[in-house]
C-alpha cells in the first residue's frame, strides 16, 4: 500500500511533461470549486484561472484528491464533477485531515495547506490561491473581554512556514486579524511581499491600510525575490500579495464595514470553529449585495495570472 506523499501522487501527463522539461507550472487549489462559490460560478472561475495561467506562459495544475490519490492536474470532467457535486459530499482536506481524506476514498478538495504539500512533492514551485487563512479575531483573546482565547489559527500559516513555495494571493482574508497574521508569519520566517504598492492588499479592497512588511515594484522584482528565497533553502514559503483588480475592488471603507458587521453578527450567533469562515464570507456577500463575490472571483483569476507570470520568470 502506498504510504508516502510521493507514492500517493497522480500527476497529469501534461503537468509531468512540463516538469520534466523544466517548464513553468502553477498549482491551484480545489476548495474554491467545491466549497468557495456556487455552481456555475465555481466552474467558471476554475476554468478562467487555468486559462490565466496558460496565458501567462505556464501550465496549470489544479490539485484534488480522488480514491486515495492526490491528483496534480485535473481534466475538464474532473472540474465539472467537483463544481457540481452535492453540498457536503466533498470533504475539505488540509494537513490535519489529509490522511483521513486519502483513506476515505471518493473526492476531497484541497485547501492551501494540502495543495502546498502536493505541489512541493510534485516539484512545483509556484502556487496561486485567493487569500490565505490566518489568525482569527479573538484567537489570542480580546482585550476587556471575559471570554477565553479561541486559539483559532489557520493551518495555512504553519504550512507557509514549513513548505518552500512561492505563494501568490490577494493577502490574508479580510475577515482575519491581519496585523496578528503578519506577526505570526514574521515569527515563523515567512516573508510577506506586496507587489506594486506599499500597503498590504486588503483582499476585497486594493489596500488593507496596513504597511506591507516588504514591497517590490513589479512582477519581475517579485520573481527575483522568490527565486532567491527558494534558492537559499530557508525552508519556508514566500508570500507574494497582489491587489484585486481595480475594476472589481470594493472601496476600503465598504469592505471594512461589511466585515466588521459580519464578525459582530457571528459573535452574537455563536458561530465559531470550521463553520466561521464560510459563514462570514457568505454574510459579507449579502451585506455588499454580491460585490464581495465579484471581487473574490476577480482576484482569484488575477492571482493565477500573476502566479503564471512569476513561474515563467523563475530560473
Amino acid at each position: 500500500m502506498a504510504s508516502t506523499i510521493g507514492e500517493r501522487l497522480a500527476i497529469a501527463p501534461e503537468v509531468a511533461e512540463a516538469l520534466r522539461g523544466g517548464r513553468p507550472v502553477v498549482a491551484l487549489e480545489s476548495t474554491l470549486i467545491s466549497h468557495g462559490l456556487p455552481y456555475p460560478q465555481n466552474l467558471e472561475v476554475a476554468v478562467a484561472s487555468e486559462a490565466a495561467v496558460r496565458d501567462a506562459g505556464a501550465v496549470p495544475a489544479t490539485v484534488a484528491i480522488r480514491d486515495g490519490r492526490m491528483l496534480v492536474g485535473l481534466e475538464a470532467d474532473d472540474l465539472e464533477t467537483l463544481a457540481n457535486a452535492p453540498v457536503g459530499s466533498v470533504m475539505k482536506a488540509a494537513r490535519p485531515s489529509l490522511a483521513v481524506a486519502l483513506a476515505a476514498g471518493g473526492w476531497a478538495a484541497t485547501t492551501v495547506s494540502a495543495t502546498m504539500i502536493a505541489a512541493h512533492a510534485a516539484g512545483i514551485r509556484v502556487f496561486a490561491t485567493g487569500g490565505i487563512g490566518g489568525v482569527h479575531r479573538g484567537a489570542l483573546g480580546i482585550p476587556g473581554s471575559a471570554g477565553p482565547p479561541t486559539l483559532d489559527v489557520s493551518s495555512d500559516l504553519e504550512e507557509l512556514a514549513r513548505t518552500p513555495l512561492a505563494v501568490v494571493c490577494a493577502g490574508p482574508k479580510a475577515i482575519l486579524d491581519v496585523p496578528l497574521t503578519l506577526e505570526y508569519l514574521e515569527t515563523r520566517g515567512v516573508p510577506v511581499v506586496a507587489i506594486g504598492q506599499g500597503e498590504l492588499p486588503g483582499f476585497y479592497a486594493r489596500s488593507s491600510g496596513i504597511s506591507a512588511p516588504i514591497a517590490v515594484d513589479d512582477v519581475e522584482a517579485a520573481a527575483r525575490s522568490a527565486a532567491l528565497h527558494l534558492g537559499l533553502g530557508l525552508g519556508s514559503a514566500i508570500l507574494l500579495c497582489v491587489p484585486v483588480p481595480s475594476d472589481a475592488a470594493l472601496p476600503e471603507d465598504v469592505a471594512r464595514d461589511a466585515v466588521e458587521q459580519a464578525i459582530a453578527e457571528a459573535e452574537a450567533s455563536a458561530v465559531h470553529g470550521p463553520a466561521l469562515t464560510p459563514w462570514l464570507l457568505a454574510r459579507v456577500a449579502v451585506l455588499t449585495e454580491g460585490a464581495s463575490v465579484r471581487a473574490n472571483t476577480a482576484l482569484i483569476v488575477n492571482d493565477a495570472r500573476v502566479a503564471g507570470q512569476i513561474a515563467a520568470r523563475l530560473p
